[in-house]
Parts: C-alpha cells; sequence; structure tokens
C-alpha cells in the first residue's frame, strides 16, 4: 500500500518515492532563499557589464511564416563569443508591444510554443548551449549529467552561470532586430531557474514567469534525492565538497531577491525532477510575488490539462499587467 499523502497515494502509487518531500504547501511557505555571499550582486553586476561589451551580432538564417507569425532561425553571440541558435518570432500585422524571452527545460528545445506569448509580442525563443536541437554539443556537453557539471570548478567558467549569461545576449538579439521594447521572461525548469539568475541584472525587463524553477535553494537540494540534475551535482558535491562555494553564485533563490520586477512562479507541492522545496525557495525570494500553487510537477496527473490552461493564462495575465505598469 502507498504511504504517500493523498492525492499522490492514487496519482503516483507506483513511484519510487514520495515526490512531495514530506512538505505541505504551509511548510513549503516557509522555506527561506539563501542569503547571498559576500559580493554576490558585485560579481553578477560584473557579469552584466562584461555583457554588455559583447556584440550579439545576429544573423537571420532562415524565415518562414507558421502559426499567423514570422518565425526565423537566427544565430547569435554568446558571451564568450560562442555562436548559438534560437527562434525569433515576430507578429506579421503590427510592431511588436513587447518582447518575450522564452528558455526551455532541460531536454533543450525543437519547436516553439506560442502558449504564453502574446499575438503582439516579438518573441525569441533561445536554446542554451550545449542542448538540443539547435545547438547540441556547441559550448558545452549535451549529456545531461555532463553538461549540468561543466565548468564548476570555478565561477567565471561554470555552465549555469553561462547559460544565465547568454540570456542577456539572447535579449540583445531580439532587441537588434525587432527593436527597443520592454522585455519580459517565461522560463521552466531548468529555463526558470537560469531566468532567476539572470533576470535582477537586466534593466529591460518588466516581469517575468517561472515555472517549477531549478537551481534554487541548494541546501534543500542537495540534502534530498531527486531524478532530475540535481542528483547529479548532488552526487558531485558529495565527492567534492568544494563544489558547494561555487555553487552559492549560481543559486536562484539567492538571485531572485534581487529582482525589482514582479514575477509569478508556478510552482509544485510534487515533482521527483526539482524538489518543490527547492521551487518555493525560489518563490519566497520575489519580492512582487504571484504564486500558483500546481498539484505537481514534471509529471501527467488527472486534471492536469486543465491546471496547465488556467497557469496558462495566468501568466499572460501576469504579462499584460506588468506592460500596462511599465506603459
Amino acid at each position: 500500500m502507498s504511504i504517500f499523502p493523498s492525492p499522490y497515494d492514487t496519482w503516483f502509487a507506483d513511484a519510487e518515492f514520495d515526490a512531495s518531500y514530506g512538505h505541505t504547501l504551509s511548510t513549503l511557505r516557509t522555506i527561506a532563499p539563501i542569503a547571498a555571499p559576500d559580493g554576490f550582486a558585485e560579481r553578477w553586476q560584473g557579469w552584466r557589464e562584461q555583457a554588455e561589451t559583447v556584440d550579439a551580432d545576429p544573423a537571420v538564417l532562415s524565415t518562414e511564416t507558421a502559426h499567423g507569425r514570422r518565425v526565423s532561425v537566427i544565430e547569435h553571440a554568446g558571451v564568450d563569443g560562442t555562436r548559438l541558435r534560437a527562434w525569433l518570432v515576430e507578429p506579421l500585422s503590427a510592431p511588436a508591444r513587447v518582447g518575450v524571452v522564452h528558455s526551455h527545460g532541460y531536454g533543450g528545445r525543437d519547436a516553439i510554443d506560442l502558449a504564453r506569448v502574446p499575438d503582439d509580442a516579438a518573441a525569441i525563443f533561445p536554446v542554451a548551449r550545449g542542448l538540443p536541437t539547435l545547438n547540441t554539443g556547441v559550448g558545452a556537453p549535451e549529456p545531461k549529467a555532463e553538461h549540468v557539471l561543466a565548468g564548476i570548478e570555478t565561477p567565471d567558467s561554470y555552465v549555469l552561470g553561462l547559460c544565465a549569461r547568454d540570456l542577456w545576449l539572447a535579449a540583445d538579439a531580439l532587441t537588434t532586430l525587432v527593436g527597443p521594447l520592454p522585455l519580459y521572461y517565461v522560463g521552466e525548469s531548468f529555463g526558470g531557474g537560469i531566468g532567476a539568475l539572470a533576470l535582477p541584472w537586466d534593466e529591460r525587463y518588466i516581469g517575468a514567469t517561472l515555472v517549477v524553477p531549478s537551481f534554487g535553494q541548494y541546501d534543500e537540494r542537495l540534502a534530498v534525492h531527486c531524478v532530475g540534475s540535481g542528483e547529479t551535482v548532488r552526487d558531485h558535491v558529495a565527492a567534492h565538497p568544494e563544489a558547494r562555494e561555487v555553487l552559492r553564485w549560481f543559486d536562484a533563490s539567492t538571485a531572485l531577491g534581487f529582482a525589482r520586477v514582479p514575477v509569478r512562479v508556478e510552482a509544485a507541492l510534487w515533482d521527483p525532477y526539482v524538489p518543490p522545496p527547492g521551487q518555493f525557495g525560489v518563490a519566497n525570494a520575489a519580492r512582487m510575488l504571484e504564486l500558483a500553487v500546481l498539484p505537481a510537477g514534471h509529471a501527467e496527473y488527472p486534471g492536469g490539462e486543465e491546471v496547465t490552461a488556467e497557469a496558462i493564462s495566468g501568466s499572460r495575465a501576469h504579462l499584460a499587467r506588468a506592460l500596462r505598469a511599465a506603459s
């Protein structure tokens, strides 16, 4: 008989472990973000200033009309000059009013997803260095277990920092090609955590939606088993304790506390890939938080399609409010 709390005892009766980790919404809301180490903001601001000296130099490789939009495959520079590919989406009928930077999960991206992109928005769908399909093996190894540890020897070389800093160049590519626009960020899982790292240091953003964000609250992440990339990091830190000091610079819960724009976090009560304590550590850091509580993340469950549809609607509404507030 399953010992999981209801409704997970019936939804996920065959699960390997209790992916609520014994938490309830009440206990998850008490999880504190990790305090910033000395020099945290200064280091990230320094990286931002360095990124501003790099020319994104975007080039359009191909263009077609799809889903009622102009969809292009483009190439742009990353923070170290690595050439990365992305999709660019533009409205056909009128100039865009807002730009959306829309990242992805650790599986990469093989197509655009317009569910959270308004009709009057331009959007860039960057693909993180190393990840499928557009940037497989470019600038970082593709296998997840190798990717999440790449460059972990130093803060300057760690891949998660490079991916976050690449987002600034992706935004540069968007505004170079479509013109200056207020920006809104959307990212899920890997993209949620990377976005939380990048968001506070880029003054162009008016808001963000982070869906089941990863890389938050490493004290919690390193303490529990999961089936996502966090387990690889946990094993590595157990063997190389000095890596914990590098991770302090890449904690999404620490970084998001520096963001001064409205942030919507969609955090799950059950998630075997990104433990909920880490997700809520990120949510609890937001200064202007809109919290949407999901029954589960990285899983299919009864009523999940309705929950997703409601979350998408809420995210679009959050963007619209942020845009009105910024106008």
